[in-house]
């Protein structure tokens, strides 16, 4: 863990305890060690970095190059450690550097959804499956409510107000399959992490993955 990413980190987290009104549950549901991928919603620029408050392990994630252009967005990325990600195709550079993350027991945080979606759930594109069959690592599914307020990435990072919350589920494995998967299939697994995410979620933010009242992770 590098000083820089500890400093964001510290930074981060007495920002948020001074100026909103924050909260986590779940945090015995983070396993200690060994591999995992965190997957989360999306509703704003500065959920990867208050995913790093609220899960407690170094996480690392991919987020789309054009953000690393940015004079200020982009060095502050870089100490989050975070890998750049060319999102118009298939980004093999950004797969090896998190296959390798994984089988190092890394953490990766990715967000199903591949795009913010502040308004609810959306239905999730099939890369997070790719990767945790091809790195056998557990899932855990984490819900954030409060950041789609902050409007942008600046207020977010510092000056978050407002209710913020992350419930963390429990950590999951999705079923071995050998060779290679159908897109169906694919999707079919993809749909079911999102059900695990949105049974952490209240019912305003479930979006197109409604679950019975009274589900629980």
């Amino acid at each position: 863990m590098s000083i820089l990413y500890k400093a964001c980190v510290t930074i981060q987290r007495l920002q948020v305890n001074t100026t909103a009104n924050w909260k986590v549950s779940g945090q015995e549901n983070v396993p200690p060690g060994g591999p995992l991928i965190v997957a989360s919603n999306h509703l704003s620029q500065c959920d990867p970095s208050y995913l790093t408050i609220g899960v407690n392990r170094w996480i690392r994630f991919l987020a789309k190059r054009e953000l690393f252009e940015n004079p200020i967005a982009g060095p502050l990325l870089y100490w989050y450690g975070a890998y750049p990600l060319n999102r118009g195709g298939v980004d093999v550079t950004a797969y090896k550097f998190a296959m390798n993350l994984l089988k190092t027991d890394g953490t990766l945080a990715l967000f199903p959804e591949g795009t913010r979606s502040p308004s609810g759930l959306r239905k999730a594109q099939i890369g997070i499956v790719k990767i945790a069959l091809a790195s056998g690592a557990p899932i855990l599914p984490v819900a954030v409510t409060g950041t789609e307020n902050f409007g942008n990435w600046a207020r977010g990072a510092f000056f978050p107000t407002g209710d913020i919350r992350f419930k963390i589920g429990r950590p999951f494995s999705l079923p071995s399959i050998e060779g290679k998967i159908s897109n169906e299939v694919a999707q079919s697994l993809a749909d079911s992490i999102m059900d695990r995410i949105s049974m952490l979620l209240p019912e305003a933010y479930q979006g197109v993955y409604p679950t019975p009242k009274g589900s629980e992770s």
